[in-house]
This record gives C-alpha cells, structure tokens and sequence, in this order.
C-alpha cells in the first residue's frame, strides 16, 4: 500500500538550507519558502533588493509540496460562480492575473533553466454527477466575458469512454514538477545575493519601520518590508482567519502506459470537484494524478475511503484497467484554504500592521495564485500600487448574499467546535491507543493529545491548539494533529508545522 508521500518529495530533494543563525537587518523578509514566498523573493531578489527567506522547515515542504502543480486560468470555483459573487470587472481582472501567472512561470523556466517538465497543454471541464449542459453552456458565456474568448464547447474530451463530453477546452493551461521548479527559484534568489534559512520557526511579526520578525531562538530580522506567505497566515491572527477555511484534498497517483491518457488537464462540475493530470514517470509509464474527495479539516479521518473513491472514479473516466494487482503508486493529501469569494488574499496585512504584507487563501489555486503574489506584491511594494490590488484586497468583504451566507456557516461551524471541550475521549486509556497512533483523552477536565511511538512510549501534549484554543484531533493519513477550525498542524509529538498557530503544543510531563 503506498504511503502518503508525494510524488515531488519522492522524485526530487532540494538541499535543506541552513538554520537562521544571527541577527539580521535587511530590505525584505519573506516568511515561507512555497510558491508564494519564493515567487515575491525572486521578484524582489531580481530588482536588485536585499532579500532573506525564513521558512518553518524548508523549501517546498508545506503545502507547495502537496499540490497536483496544475496551472491554470480555469477558477476551481468556476467564472460563473466568481461573476455571480463580484461582476464582469473582476472576472476580466482575475483571468488575466491567472493568466500572466502562467506567462511569468514560463517566462522564469526560460531564463533560469530550470528543468522542471514545464507543458503548456489544454483543460477540459466536463460534467460531473447530474450537471447538465446548461452548466457549460453558462460557464463558457461567464469566460467569454471575463476575456478568455478562446475557450470553447466540445463534444468529445480526448479520453476513452462513450459518456465523455460535452467539455469547456481551455487552451494554454500549463504543468510543472513544483519542486523542481521550487529548486531553480531558490537557486536565482541566492545567486542574486538573496539568502534562505531552513528550520527557522517565527514566533512574532512586528509591522514598523523596521518592521521586525521574531524568531524562536529570540533572533531577529529587522526588515523596510515583511512578506508573510505561509499558507495560513501568522501576522493576521483574527480577521483573515473568518474569511478563510481550512479543508483536506486528497490524491492519488495511478501508473499508466505512456500514451494511454492524452496529455491534458481535466475538472469535473461536481462540488467537491475532481481535478486529473499527468506526470512523466519514466520510458514507459506516466502518474495518472487524481484528485478531490475534499472535507474540512479535522472532521473526518476517513482517508482510506477517499483514497479509493478516487481510485473508483478514475477507473470509470480514465484507461486505468481493472488488473488485480493496484496501479496505485502514491496516495497523499494537502490543506487548501477557501476564502469566502474564490480569490485569495494578496497585499497589506488586514490589522494595518505598517510595512507587514500577506499572501493566503489559494482556493485551490495555490500555483498561480502563489505567482500572482510574486507579480502584486513587489509592485505595491516598490511602486505602491497595481491594477490588481482592490481585487485581492485582504480587507475586503464580499457583499453578495450566498458568500455572506457561506462564512456565516463556516464560522459557526468553527463556533461548534468548542462543543470538544465537554465531549469524551476518543478512547478511554492510553494503553488503548496503537502504535504509531494518536487519540484524544479525557483526564478529568483536560483533553489530552496522546501518541504512542513505534517503540510503544506515550509521548502527551494539551490537545488545545495554540492558535485560537480550539481541540486538536489525529489524522490517520498523514499522522498529525489537526485544527478543525482554521488549520493549524502539529506533528505528533505537538511541534507546530503549519500555521496559523505560531508554538508548539503544550508538553505534559509525567508529573502534571
């Protein structure tokens, strides 16, 4: 049975990088090494400022490294839906941003060499479920408006199966080895004079002038600028957070005869939606990428269904075969952050923090959203201005009625949540609790986070998220404590690996 690895993490390492280990004072500082961060320090890195990186582990090991690395002009949310929530202006703005994110990518591979399987190829969009074709129908009027006028109806998707179309084809999509891609930014920022520090964790973000970023070994970056791009974001503890909501993607990768898929990107109507590429393998066989099956975070702990759900629905779409022995070769899943209106938050921090700027809530778009950051934020930055800025405000609150009614649900959801506070444990003792396994435990009025090691140790932590207090709960698949209400991550021995949350769990020791 395949782990949860990715196939970046198993087919391409990047050099860890060293540990902050001074103090230091320079032009900017971007916290988070994923697309985001990179993005924004090789802009800046290239316009000649002086730029330095800090992320909590190293290059591309957060999300950026859980992605499909789809490149799209496409919205996961879909234009209609986009023009519904915010007019025609904004669908035109935002498919161009989308648009020139995929433009700039090529543009980098191109001038830095980066060997990273950069394809410029066709999308389709197909029914899913009971969608007719009216949906279709609506979404190529919606794109249509919103510029992408190239984008058109057709009857067949290029893959075996009499009950494939009609589709929407989006030419000039785009794919990428995301780490490999990651690999060459890094290497143009240092070559550049920028510098990137790995397992340095930021425990606070000043705004100021300097504004001033914190880390845990109580070393500081004294920066004219700070660029906080970690997924979640931890310089906006509040307001960000009840537009934003944490939800688990779950993919696998199917090994399939080179050939036998045509080369494409492929999205389903459905909600949650499936999204499908390929990656090359090897002479013979490419990955059949396949994902969806999303749920909020920490609600379920059911990946092994999801898994093969997805599996399943491959097999009907796709010419996966039905052969006894699995072609599944990895199974993995990623957290994405769905904002109240489908587009992500890019440009000053929301509290008014000076000189504190953030890049969050990819929506499922994480890899030209992430670019999109690279393109605003070095403009407002150095210029103070860009066309795109109103449109990823993150101050802004969308005003239409089926968004305001959508964050008022997610976040009484989160309200709910605190129910974990009087609800028993998960199971009664310790002893009760597998190896390799975490449970939450009742003791008197504590909740517990309690994980039982390989060797059969119980390592425990207060199962109360550091971030908001909410009570953590175990993920099976990537053996984690998760957040339910806004994201936040612990290994399971309690140390924070993605945020909100900026420390650790709290250790309990034999005595407490």
């Amino acid at each position: 049975m395949p782990g949860t690895t990715s196939i970046w993490q198993d087919t391409h390492s990047i050099a860890p990088r060293p540990a902050l280990a001074e103090h230091l004072t320079t032009d900017v500082c971007v916290v988070g090494a994923g697309i985001a961060g990179l993005s924004v320090a090789y802009t800046l890195a290239k316009a000649g400022k002086r730029v330095v990186v800090l992320d909590l582990a190293q290059i591309g090991s957060g999300e950026s490294g859980h992605t499909t690395a789809h490149l799209a002009n496409e919205l996961d949310d879909q234009y209609a839906q986009l023009e519904k929530a915010r007019g025609v202006a904004s669908t035109r703005l935002t498919a161009e941003a989308h648009s020139a994110a995929i433009d700039v990518i090529e543009g980098i591979v191109r001038a830095e060499g980066i060997d990273c399987d950069f394809t410029r190829l066709d999308g389709y969009l197909f029914l899913g479920g009971d969608d007719t074709r009216e949906v279709l129908e609506a979404e190529l009027a919606a794109a249509h408006r919103a510029g992408l006028t190239e984008v058109e109806l057709v009857e067949r998707l290029p893959i075996r199966g009499d009950e494939e179309g009609p589709a929407l084809r989006f030419p000039r999509q785009g794919r990428f080895h995301i780490l490999k891609y990651l690999d060459g930014l890094a290497r143009a920022i240092e070559s550049s004079g920028g510098r990137i520090h790995g397992n340095t964790t930021v425990r606070s973000i000043a705004g100021g002038s300097p504004a001033v970023v914190t880390t845990d070994a109580e070393l500081t970056v004294r920066a004219s600028d700070v660029v906080v791009c970690t997924n979640s974001p931890i310089s906006d503890m509040f307001i960000t957070h009840v537009k934003q909501f944490p939800y688990r993607t779950f993919v696998v990768g199917l090994r399939v005869p080179k050939g036998s898929v045509p080369d494409a990107l492929y999205w389903d109507t459905l909600d949650p939606y499936h999204y499908v590429r390929l990656q090359p393998m090897d002479a013979t066989h490419d990955a059949l990428l396949v994902g969806g099956e999303d749920h909020k975070t920490a609600h379920d702990d059911d990946a092994g269904e999801r898994f093969d759900c997805l599996e399943d629905w491959a097999r009907e779409h796709f010419p996966v075969g039905a052969s006894s022995v699995s072609p599944v070769v990895y199974r993995w899943s990623g957290q994405v952050l769905e904002t109240h209106d489908y587009l992500a938050f890019i440009g000053r921090n929301p509290d008014g923090a000076e000189h504190v700027w953030l890049a969050t809530g990819d929506s499922g778009m994480g890899m030209t959203h992430g670019t999109i950051a690279g393109i605003l934020l070095p403009a407002l930055i150095t210029k103070g201005t860009h066309r795109w800025t109103q449109l990823f405000d993150p101050k802004r609150v969308t005003l239409h009625s089926t968004e305001l009614l959508e964050m008022a649900k997610e976040n009484a959801d989160v309200a709910l949540q605190f129910r974990a506070y009087v609800t028993p444990g998960q199971v009664g003792d310790v002893a009760d609790i597998p190896a390799g396994e975490g449970r939450v435990v009742r003791r008197g009025p504590h909740k517990i986070a309690a994980y039982r090691d390989a060797a059969g140790t119980v390592h425990e932590c207060s199962a109360v998220c550091t971030h908001m207090a909410c009570i953590v709960d175990w993920n099976t698949a990537e053996k984690s404590w998760d957040c339910p209400c806004h994201g936040s991550r612990f290994d399971p021995l309690g140390k924070v690996i993605g945020g909100p949350a900026t420390a650790d769990l709290k250790r309990i020791t034999s005595n407490e």
